[in-house]
Parts: structure tokens; sequence; C-alpha cells
């Protein structure tokens, strides 16, 4: 039974190497959001990550015996630098082996603290089998990252520190979900002790393992996962943080990509840190949640996770932030190529604050505007399409449009008026040193590339837009071709960001 995990927390040994994180109110998403938010600090610790925690009061109780042959774990960053912090604290061996596409920062800390790095799969998952593999050879001790009692319990003791530190009502606990530990741990604490607090777990859309197992009622295994927010980038969940999770969490609440951005940023204004993409999920689903269900004047909690980021990913952070925040619109413009059109537009949009603006000549008869705009909401867009049309204007809304956020936006070049049989495709792959030349190697075939936009945005997998003229006779041959490059691909050819800004001319509007 959960409270069987009660004890465990109380007597967890985690101090050693971990301190009591605080529990700050962030001020301004409380004033923004009407409610008081509270965020769990897990990104001040040694490591900056909640991990540690669990990793140490797990090798604590390990023999003498068992130290001396060493640790083994698998282990997308944090709850490796977890292991090895107390490797180096009780002296033993560890071996770690990561994921390929781990941040280099990870990389780097978790070699500073003595331990062996092994780089091995795309995913924690493919490094797990290979760890279990040379646990197998060595004779060492495998250290979960998740799946163990006494790493649950020593997540839970981020919940025991809550309710010790605020002692008054709180609605709800968020709490991100990769294999399960932490929300486990954290759920089995507080609802033993005041059930009445929500622990509302929460996920990626493209990592939502545990949602799904919970829908399903048994573990379910991804295929693929996403990778911006490779903490928690986790194709199955453990047994025992299944158990647990299904009978103590509240709901699951999944978040994207530009949401998490939104909630880095909203933690950033606040405390002056930069966390990580894992790190801020917690606090991007808090804010769906809230939005949901229109809550004022509550008290809840997010657990900042993690703090591991990779500086170069910024960029692509800070250009999706205000997407998130429902901030910033893009908006697709049709203009008649007409003396005084392109001066109507400006006028019409002058009155807001322009983020971005790309123009390209179409035809004689039309032009087509790129163009950022700030907004207060998200049902301004309404009005500023309204305004468009009133005045003669065609404005199509791409703010949810993958394909003009990730590609269109840098790659506005304008029509190949005679290019036939174009099909346009969005790929994805797991981003690290030669990736990119490993997938123009895989991609070489005998149709023609028409178009190619590659962009790195600092993240853990590379996205290319590539343009292949394929004749309707070669489908079935081409549809194989692409089965066999094994990349996630979505086919854009009818986007009409697409079809504005880089489509057959004679075919576009």
């Amino acid at each position: 039974m959960p409270q069987d995990y009660l004890e465990r927390i109380l007597t967890a040994r985690v101090y050693d190497v971990a301190i009591e994180t605080p529990l700050e109110v962030a001020p301004i998403l409380s004033r923004r959001l009407n409610n008081t938010i509270l965020l769990k600090r897990e990104d001040l610790q040694p490591v900056f990550s909640f991990k540690l925690r669990g990793a140490y009061n797990k090798m604590a109780k390990l023999s003498a015996e068992e130290l001396a042959r060493g640790v083994i774990t698998a282990s997308a960053g944090n709850h490796a630098q977890g292991v090895a912090l107390s490797a180096e604290r009780l002296g033993c061996a560890a071996t770690i082996v990561m994921p390929v596409t781990t941040p280099q920062i990870k990389i780097d800390a978790v070699l500073r603290r003595g331990s062996k790095v092994v780089l091995h799969g795309d995913s924690y998952s493919d490094a797990y089998l290979h760890a279990v593999k040379l646990v197998e050879e060595t004779g060492a001790t495998y250290i979960p990252p998740f799946d163990d009692p006494d790493v649950i319990a020593g997540q839970g003791t981020i919940g025991m520190e809550i309710l010790r530190q605020h002692t008054g009502a709180i609605h709800a606990v968020f709490v991100a979900i990769g294999g399960g530990g932490l929300a486990a741990g954290v759920a089995a604490y507080i609802k033993r002790l005041k059930p009445e607090i929500k622990i509302i777990g929460v996920q990626t859309v493209d990592s939502d393992a545990m949602y799904r197992s919970i829908q399903a009622g048994e573990r379910v295994q991804l295929k693929d996962v996403g990778l911006f927010a490779d903490g928690i980038a986790v194709k199955l969940v453990g047994e025992e943080t299944f158990r647990l999770c299904r009978a103590l969490l509240d709901e699951i609440i999944l978040v994207n990509t530009d949401q998490i951005c939104a909630a880095l940023k909203d933690v950033f204004e606040d405390t002056r840190s930069i966390l990580e993409p894992a790190g801020a999920v917690a606090i991007a689903g808090m804010k769906a949640y809230i939005a949901r269900e229109k809550l004022h004047g509550e008290t809840l909690v997010a657990v900042a996770c993690g703090a591991n980021m990779n500086f170069d990913r910024l960029r692509h952070i800070a250009e999706r932030a205000e997407i998130g925040e429902q901030r910033e619109a893009i908006i697709a413009v049709t203009l008649p190529e007409q003396p005084g059109s392109f001066r109507k537009f400006c006028a019409l949009v002058s009155k807001r604050n322009i983020t971005e603006f790309n123009y390209r000549y179409h035809n004689t008869r039309t032009a087509h505007v790129f163009v950022g705009v700030q907004i207060q909401n998200r049902a301004d867009v309404a009005g500023i399409l309204a305004d468009l049309t009133s005045n003669g204007l065609t404005g199509l809304d791409l703010t949810d449009n993958e394909l003009a956020k990730s590609h269109i936006r840098h790659a506005v070049g304008g029509h190949a008026p005679s290019l036939q049989n174009e099909r346009v495709f969005r790929f994805e792959f797991p981003e690290r040193p030669g990736a990119l030349m490993r997938f123009l190697e895989a991609l070489h075939s005998s149709w023609n590339i028409s178009l190619f936009h590659y962009r790195n945005h600092g993240t853990d997998y590379g996205r290319v837009l590539v343009g292949i003229q394929v004749p309707p006779s070669d489908e079935l041959a081409f549809q194989q071709f692409l089965a066999e490059l094994g990349y996630t691909v979505v086919e854009e050819t009818h986007n009409p960001a697409y079809t504005l800004f880089l489509g057959n001319a004679e075919g576009a509007n």
C-alpha cells in the first residue's frame, strides 16, 4: 500500500548530500495568475536537480561489499549527477550510461565527479538496456533512476519539506513526470498526511508514457519520445512508480514546447534563474490547470526540479516563449500587388508592436507578408484578422503552425515558378555531432532535392525541412524510401505556411 512509504520517507538518508531547498513565492507570476504560486527550488541542489536525493538514499544503504564492486546507472543526465556525487561522497566507483543526446553540460558535470561516462542510444530507455548489459558483465550494483522504493522515498522528502515549510492550505502540488519517481514519492507522503491536497503530474505531449499507462490501466511503452525536455524523455515508466501514480495522482496534465518555454521565462522573471525544460514542466502544467479551472485566490506549489540547461538552447526558448505565453501571434497576410497596399497594411498594424516582419513579392497579382505581432491574449488575433478583412486584406493565423514557427520564419525566400511535383517534409533526428551529415547521407536518392532548411536550435533533436520532387508514378517507391530512412517525418506539402511563402507560384494564391 502507498502508506508503506511514510516511514521510508521519514527515515530517508538524503541530507548528507542534499539541502532542504526553499519554498519561495513567485510574486510576478502570482500577481499575473491571481493565485499564490510557490516554487519548490530543487534547482538549487548541489547538482542543480532533485535527483541526488533518491540516488544517495539508495546508495547509502548498500553494503561495503556492494560499494566495493561499484555502481552503474542509466540516466538522461540529472540522476547521473546524483549518482556521481553520491559515489564521490561514499568512495565507490561509478559508471554512468547516458543517451548520446545528453547535453554536454550534464556529461561534463558527471566527469568532474570522477565517474566514467558511456554514451549509448538516443533515449533513457536505450541507455538503460546497455546499462543492464554492463551490470551482467561487471557484477556492479545497478542504481535505478526511479523504479526503486529507496529512490522513490528519497524523492519523497520533497513532499515532506513542502508540508513542513507551508503549514497553510495548499490547493495542489504540480510535479513533472518522466519515469515517475518524483511524482510517486511526493504523492506517497502528501496524500498520507493531507489527502485533500491535489497531486497533479505533468508530462509533455510527446513523452506521455505515464499518462497513457494510467489511461490504459497498464504500462504502455512509447515507440518514440520527444527530446526537448530530455530529463523526462522516458519510453516506459517503472512498475512501482506506475502503481503509486495510478493510485495517488489526481490527474496528469500534458503541455507542449511553447508552454514550457513560456514557463522558463516566468521563472526567470521571478528568480533570475534559468531552469532546464524538464525543470519548468510542472510550472507549465500549473498554468494550464489554473487557466482551465479559472482558479483565483488559491495557493499552488510547483516543483522546479532541475536547472542543467544547455546554454545554446536559450535562443530557441526565447523565440518560443512569447508564443507560449500567448503574447505573440504569427500571421500571414496576402496583399494585392498594387500601389499603396503595403502602406495600408503597415498602417493597420502600426498600433501594435511588431516582433518580426518578412515580405516577399509573389506575382503580378499578390504579395505575402509573414509578420509577428505582440498581443495581450489569444483573443486579440481574431480582432487583427477582422481588421484586415474589413480593409480588403486576407490574413491567416499561423501561431499554432509548427512549420511556420520552426522553418518558414527563417526561410521566407520566395516561390519556384516552374517547379513540378514538389513534396515537402519535416524530419527530426537526434542532434549530436555528425547527425546532419548522417541524415544527408541517408536522404541520398534518385529524387531531386528542391528545398532544404536546417537551423541548429540548441536542442536535442535536429529539425530539417526538405522539398523533394516526386512524380506521382513513383509514390509507392517513395513511401518505401521514407519508411527505410527511419526518421520521424511529417508531410507539409499542403500546409498553408508552405504554399503561401515557398510553394510553386503557379499553384499558390
